[in-house]
Parts: structure tokens; sequence; C-alpha cells
């Protein structure tokens, strides 16, 4: 599904559940370079701040992939083409999330798909698994979701750099040598 595409100078940071993507992001934020937040754990801190559970939350697979990608949408809506701006995920990370939930796609994820422009796609290599309150996947499905994650961003054609398990600061070093 490879789409023409209008230019942005913005590049995302990717990779399954547990890769230190927020980490690497932060470190970014730090360092003064514009960054944005993962839609999927702020999706679930807002819906505890209003009482409900990350079961609850979570087992209402199409609800909470709706709401996600509603603040993912918003988000890159909100940011100007020519901005440099790294972003904790991205819209086509939806399309690896309904795969591995075996949820078909719908109108809207295809469409926001079909506007994405990214100049870059940092895959970040997958790092020992640590389950918190909003990771309820366990390490063969954050493998799974890693190379779905994968697949779909070759599919559309997205320039990829695959970021291996180094420190940190070398991760940062590594994705700001190749922008």
């Amino acid at each position: 599904m490879q789409i023409k595409r209008a230019y942005t100078n913005w590049h995302v940071i990717t990779g399954g559940p547990s890769t230190g993507k927020t980490t690497v992001i932060n470190m970014l934020d730090e360092r003064g370079y514009n960054t944005t937040i993962e839609h999927a754990r702020h999706y679930i801190d807002t819906m505890r701040i209003e009482g409900q559970t990350v079961e609850v939350i979570k087992n209402n697979k199409r609800k909470f992939q709706f709401g996600v990608l509603d603040m993912q949408i918003e988000q890159e809506n909100a940011i100007q083409p020519e901005a440099l701006v790294f972003l904790d995920r991205a819209i086509p990370d939806a399309m690896a999330y309904y795969q591995f939930l075996m949820l078909d796609y719908d109108e809207k994820l295809l469409n926001a798909v079909k506007n994405t422009c990214y100049k870059k796609i940092f895959i970040l290599d997958r790092l020992p698994f640590i389950k918190d309150y909003a990771r309820t996947e366990d390490e063969e499905d954050q493998k799974k979701i890693h190379q779905l994650i994968i697949k779909v961003y070759t599919s559309l054609g997205f320039p990829i750099i695959l970021v291996p398990v180094l420190p940190p600061n070398e991760r940062v070093e590594f994705i700001l040598n190749n922008i």
C-alpha cells in the first residue's frame, strides 16, 4: 500500500511494548527537541482518573483503539509539517494493534493513514520485557506487536531505521546522527 505523501519533518520513535520509546522521547525532550506523548498510556491514565480499571478499558478493544486513534489524529493535525518533531508512536501504529487484536480496519483509520507523512521511522529494538499497569501483554505478545509494527511501516513505504539495543544516551545519539 504505497501512498504519495506530502513532506513533513516528523520522525517517529516506535517499536513494540517495552522497547524504550518513552525513555528516548524524554531524553530528546530534555535536549530541547519537540516531542509528543504516547497516547495509549495517556488514554488509559485519563480513563483511570474517570474511575475505570485498566482491565475494563482494554477489554473494550475497539473503543480503546478508537480513543487512542482520535488522540493521535488530533495531535498530528496540530503539528506544523515543517516542524522537527519526534513522535512517540504515530497513526500507523494503530494498524499493527488492530491486526494484533484481530480488529477490522475502519474508515477512520484508513483515511488517517492515507494522510500521514513522516520523514523517518526509528524502530527501537526490543529490550527485556517489563510489565506495568498499562502493559498487559506478555512477552510473546510484545514480540508479535513489534513485528507487526515493522511490517506495517514497511508496507506503507516509509524510510525505516532500526535502532539497536544501546545505552539510552547512545540510542539518542544514534537517532540524531540519522535524522
